[in-house]
């Protein structure tokens, strides 16, 4: 008897929770609807006025194709300076205990919430002719950065490296320690440990930040038009032949804001099972 007062109650439950999570709750899903609306009209809009019927043709323009060039490489170095430095950076943080970590940490991701002009207004004081470090820079090793195929790295490297150190950081804390234990054990040196044996652990969080620190670098503008301008054929990546192109020509600001769309939805098809899938 007490089982069938239990196996009652437990169907009642059941069907009283499919009645529950079968009622729309539209105080919940009408704005959840107007804001899938609000994100996915602009790039429908985008698509829709498309010069589709001359798209090939404009692609292949020279100054669409320099920009695009210029942005590949720029990106590409920058994603390789924030690997040499960020990794490290990122193992530090997450493995060593030091006093003001969380300072360090918090200046870290700094670049993340500050304004991109405000970063390159901030690099042209550091790194500029007249800079704190830039006048050193042009003086002892006439290296000069500002307005400079090299200052779009800068800038790009400055922006984007946040991505890529949270990212890191991430993995290795998640790694199991167990097995960098076991190679010191084993007479394993720290920089054998970590090459062994930490970085294939961490490799897919590694591979997650570069794409996404690249990602950001290719479609950085504040900085870089802050600190490197906006001369063709040296700094004028795509984001700033986009603006460019939008007072003069907004058929080529489309042409090459889709360019943009189409690598940013690569980097999240890439990424959908670190970041976007759901359980």
């Amino acid at each position: 008897m007490v089982r069938v007062v239990a196996r009652s109650s437990s169907d009642r439950r059941d069907r009283a929770g499919r009645e529950v999570a079968g009622r729309l709750p539209w105080v919940l899903v009408v704005p959840a609807v107007a804001g899938l609306v609000f994100l996915v009209l602009p790039l429908a809009g985008l698509l829709v006025r498309a010069p589709w019927a001359t798209l090939p043709e404009r692609l292949t323009e020279p100054q669409v194709l320099e920009a695009l060039r210029l942005s590949l490489v720029c990106a590409t170095v920058a994603t390789a300076v924030c690997l040499l430095l960020g990794v490290p950076l990122a193992w530090l943080l997450a493995r060593v205990s030091f006093p003001g970590r969380r300072l360090v940490r918090a200046l870290v991701t700094v670049p993340l919430v500050l304004p991109p002009v405000v970063g390159g207004v901030a690099l042209l004081l550091v790194l500029g002719r007249r800079g704190l470090v830039g006048e050193w820079l042009e003086s002892t090793f006439g290296v000069t950065l500002p307005f400079t195929t090299l200052g779009v790295v800068v800038a790009e490297a400055f922006v984007a490296m946040p991505f890529l150190v949270i990212s890191v950081e991430g993995a290795l804390r998640a790694a199991d320690r167990r097995y960098e234990e076991a190679a010191a054990t084993l007479g394993a040196g720290r920089w054998t440990v970590f090459r062994r044996v930490t970085l294939p652990l961490i490799m897919p969080g590694v591979v997650a930040g570069a794409v996404l620190c690249w990602a950001r670098a290719l479609g950085e503008f504040g900085a870089t038009i802050t600190f490197a301008g906006n001369f063709p054929g040296t700094t004028r990546t795509m984001p700033l032949a986009v603006y460019l192109a939008l007072e003069t020509d907004p058929e080529a600001a489309i042409v090459l804001s889709l360019v943009l769309l189409a690598v940013s939805v690569v980097v999240l098809a890439s990424l959908r099972d670190r970041w976007v899938a759901a359980p």
